[in-house]
């Protein structure tokens, strides 16, 4: 049985909830509610969440469902994350948090066309699918996850494109920190524009 339009607008396929810290970029530390949803077609290598990326894979949640989880917590920020979020139309979903006094808040490769009413979005761009030209002026967090040193070369093509007052972070990516971390703490040095993010959630051993 297919799905009808009205439906899809109003569930989303969601691999898994939980109330936590964000662990990374400009709001590390800050108690957030992560609501990380099914399917991505980005197909980083090196991904960390690689079940995310079959949305078939995860049940449909609906939203009002998940927003009276959220109303559970203390929670005053919401963190939309992937898989690649922006395979779904998130507009109902932000129209909802919006309206309960939610801050909203969005992790995304910016592969796929913005949707939704965001009060931060979070930039990560992928080699494996470059993000939509129409989605970087949205950005107030670039974060360029570094894997080899080539990327530093594309993480500055990002971030000559990014607007005026964007952030701009660069992250280790984790199986490799031990070798890549020095290289960014000397980058940054000597470009100072940039600053460093880590993923102190997998330090403290936290979701």
């Amino acid at each position: 049985m297919s799905l009808t339009k009205d439906v899809l607008a109003t569930t989303l396929p969601v691999m898994e909830h939980f109330y936590t810290i964000q662990g990374e970029g400009y709001h590390q530390g800050r108690a957030a509610y992560f609501v990380r949803l099914g399917g991505c077609d980005v197909g980083c290598v090196w991904c960390d969440v690689k079940d995310s990326w079959d949305a078939t894979r995860h049940p449909l949640m609906i939203i009002d469902d998940i927003l009276l989880n959220i109303k559970q917590t203390p929670a005053k920020l919401v963190v939309i994350t992937g898989g690649e979020p922006l395979m779904h139309d998130l507009t109902y979903l932000t129209s909802a948090l919006k309206e309960n006094g939610f801050e909203t808040n969005i992790e995304t490769s910016g592969s796929h066309p913005l949707t939704g009413t965001w009060d931060w979005v979070c930039l990560s761009p992928k080699k494996f699918k470059a993000p939509l030209p129409e989605v970087l002026p949205a950005a107030n967090e670039l974060k360029v996850v570094i894997f080899n040193k080539t990327d530093f070369a594309w993480a500055e093509k990002y971030a000559a494109l990014m607007p005026p007052q964007c952030k701009l972070y660069l992250q280790p990516e984790w199986d490799k920190a031990n070798s890549i971390t020095p290289l960014l703490i000397n980058y940054i040095k000597l470009h100072p524009k940039w600053e460093l993010s880590l993923q102190i959630h997998k330090f403290v051993n936290i979701p």
